[in-house]
């Protein structure tokens, strides 16, 4: 852009008292310059690493690195109209600028060297892959901002991708994570699992996706057994595990940020009781980083303490505490929907909600102002598949508390685990288009309304226009071809998978086509659209489409409702993959105060909430099924 555009703005990125950015302007960064980076084969040492990328790719696209989005709306003084506004975001470092940032993004663990894993280092010369942690980070920057994933669609498709990543909030003015002990409470309950996770015989054995979801189950634990000492006995201790296992599952399946940040979770751990030191064999040359944190104690019985304490060595063993086990409820009976804790229970839990990686900003922005005020109480807990899905919980709102079969539908929607075994079910029962023509529709929609793209500004431009313009001319060019891929495939007359529709409804957008086809072409409407014939389709005429579209989506919709979900809940693999989802709930809520004690009016109230891969959940559903084939 002109520097004397008075359009134009230029600002620094925030940093916090550690030196790194915010943590949100460091996840963007993150996916903006995945997503303008071609992921291919790299070598080294010998060997080839699919997917990935070189230090210097990543340099020279930092450096000047451009983000441009588009969103269409109604033109304010002609509603009818369509009018499209495109904001670019310029990014512009130094070589050493742009490795500092992936040394950044090395520390939140959303990129790792794909030679050596274990390294903590960004290198000069170096090739580096996604982590689990930053593919699902980068899934929900391309689904909340409408970008074009072909390009790295292979990624999703051949690695693992952390299904559950718990966020916990932070504050405004500093980026820190706000710590409550009903937080603490959340991310100890995530950390240790809701039972205790002894790694399997075989683990060797496991390949990638199975290695990766035993270690999403919760920190893997072990048995240490104390040397016998001149008048002891040999001591065991239970539910052990080493200091820095402790740091790298924080930092692999939560949004901390590091492992100096994730020390802190830690020694905080350690100040609420819920894990203790069992032994340190260091030597004493050895270097040592000792975490310590402050806060409050209650006094009394409270295992709360002042102050905690963690070691940060290769040789520090930990495990978990009585009051660490009570609080996970490792020894509590029928974990399920019934159980909860009691309002008085000495630990609080915090309401954490899961959120579909599909969400929009609109959906956060709703959640953060329905949050309790200071001077509001109430009572939240999550509502597990089991509940959702038999209409036993209070609908709040509504007189009744049973729920409708849009209602459930709704649900399985949301649910990416249960939207896959609802199209095996459908595909069962030769009604799949169905739900295909709904999801193509909603995506189809999302794409009119918003769309992004992520280019280094360094590479030759191919035309006059900015590349916030070149990509909206692409983008209008791929939304002519999905409007009329789905008319082709669903609504044409013998097509592939038609749907069955209502005869008004299709004479409708039969009747619309044939007057905007003859009125481009001069040719009379023959039942099928070429994409040649199209491409001359204006915004306007598109978001017509989108109307009629929709309202075949919402006949689609009642269709499945109610001929589709009474069935398909009453099927024994949904009720099995409901009891399994809801014995997976780690950590539900009961009890919320309206403020932790010890905080000042002024201060901010933490809170967490848990954001679902839709990739990695089908994906993981799918693997579900072939282990069950096998073990038949």
């Amino acid at each position: 852009m002109p520097a004397d555009d008075p359009s134009t703005s230029s600002h620094m990125m925030k940093t916090t008292k550690r030196g790194r950015p915010f943590l949100k302007d460091t996840l963007d960064l993150f996916a903006t310059l995945i997503v303008s980076l071609e992921l291919g084969p790299h070598k080294q040492f010998f060997r080839t690493f699919p997917n990935s990328f070189s230090t210097d790719e990543a340099c020279l696209n930092l450096a000047s690195l451009k983000f441009s989005q588009s969103n269409r709306g109604p033109d304010p003084r002609e509603p009818s109209r369509i009018v499209t506004t495109t904001t670019t975001t310029t990014f512009s470092m130094t070589r050493e600028m742009a490795k500092a940032m992936c040394q950044h993004f090395m520390d939140a663990r959303l990129i790792e060297n794909a030679a050596d894993p274990s390294s903590n280092l960004f290198k000069d010369r170096g090739v580096y892959v996604l982590t689990p942690k930053g593919l699902h980070v980068l899934e929900r920057f391309i689904s909340k901002n409408g970008i074009n994933s072909d390009h790295i669609s292979n990624v999703f498709a051949t690695q693992p991708i952390c299904m559950k990543l718990l966020h916990l909030e932070r504050r405004s003015s500093d980026d820190e994570i706000i710590v409550s002990q009903s937080v603490i409470t959340t991310l100890f309950r995530r950390f240790v699992g809701h039972k205790p996770n002894y790694p399997p015989q075989g683990q060797g054995q496991l390949d990638a996706y199975q290695q990766y979801h035993e270690r999403s189950k919760g920190i893997a634990l072990m048995d240490v057994q104390d040397k016998a000492q001149l008048g002891k006995t040999a001591q065991t201790h239970k539910y052990c595990f080493a200091a820095v296992s402790a740091l790298e599952w924080l930092c692999d399946f939560t949004s901390v940020v590091g492992r100096e940040e994730a020390a802190e979770m830690a020694a905080q751990f350690v100040r609420f009781g819920l894990i203790q030191l069992v032994s340190d064999k260091r030597k004493n040359n050895d270097s040592a980083i000792i975490f310590t944190v402050r806060g409050s104690a209650p006094g009394g019985n409270s295992p709360v303490s002042q102050h905690g304490e963690f070691r940060c060595t290769a040789k520090a063993i930990y495990r978990v505490t009585d009051e660490g086990r009570r609080v996970a409820r490792w020894d509590t009976p029928n974990r399920g929907p019934a159980s909860r804790d009691s309002p008085n229970a000495s630990s609080a839990n915090l309401a954490s909600t899961e959120r579909s990686s599909i969400e929009d900003s609109a959906e956060a922005a709703s959640s953060a102002a329905d949050a309790p005020t200071p001077g509001e109480a109430r009572i939240q807990r999550r509502i597990s598949i089991h509940e959702k899905m038999n209409g036993s919980y209070d609908a709040g709102d509504k007189k009744s508390g049973k729920e409708s079969n849009s209602d459930r539908l709704n649900k399985i929607l949301e649910d990416p685990m249960l939207r896959s075994l609802f199209r095996e079910f459908l595909r069962g029962n030769f009604c799949e288009e169905n739900l295909s023509f709904w999801l193509d529709v909603e995506d189809f929609k999302r794409k009119f309304n918003i769309t992004s793209s992520a280019v280094a500004a360094t590479r030759p431009a191919t035309s006059r226009n900015t590349p916030g313009q070149a990509a909206m001319e692409r983008h209008h060019e791929s939304l002519i071809q999905t409007a009329f891929n789905i008319y082709n495939m669903y609504l044409a007359p013998a097509s592939q998978c038609e749907l069955n529709i209502d005869h008004g409804l299709r004479n409708e957008l039969v009747a619309y086509l044939s007057e905007v086809m003859t009125g481009l072409t001069g040719k009379a409407f023959q039942g099928r659209v070429e994409l040649e014939q199209a491409s001359a389709f204006n915004a306007t005429q598109l978001q017509t489409m989108i109307r009629l579209y929709e309202r075949i989506q919402t006949h689609v919709f009642r269709l499945m409702a109610t001929d589709s979900v009474p069935k398909f809940i009453k099927t024994p693999k949904f009720m099995a993959v409901r009891n399994w989802a809801d014995d997976d709930e780690n950590d539900t809520p009961g009890h919320v105060p309206t403020r932790p004690p010890g905080l000042d009016d002024a201060e901010e109230v933490g809170g967490t909430y848990v954001t679902v891969s839709q990739a990695a959940s089908e994906k993981r559903h799918r693997q579900r099924e072939g282990w069950t084939d096998k073990s038949l």
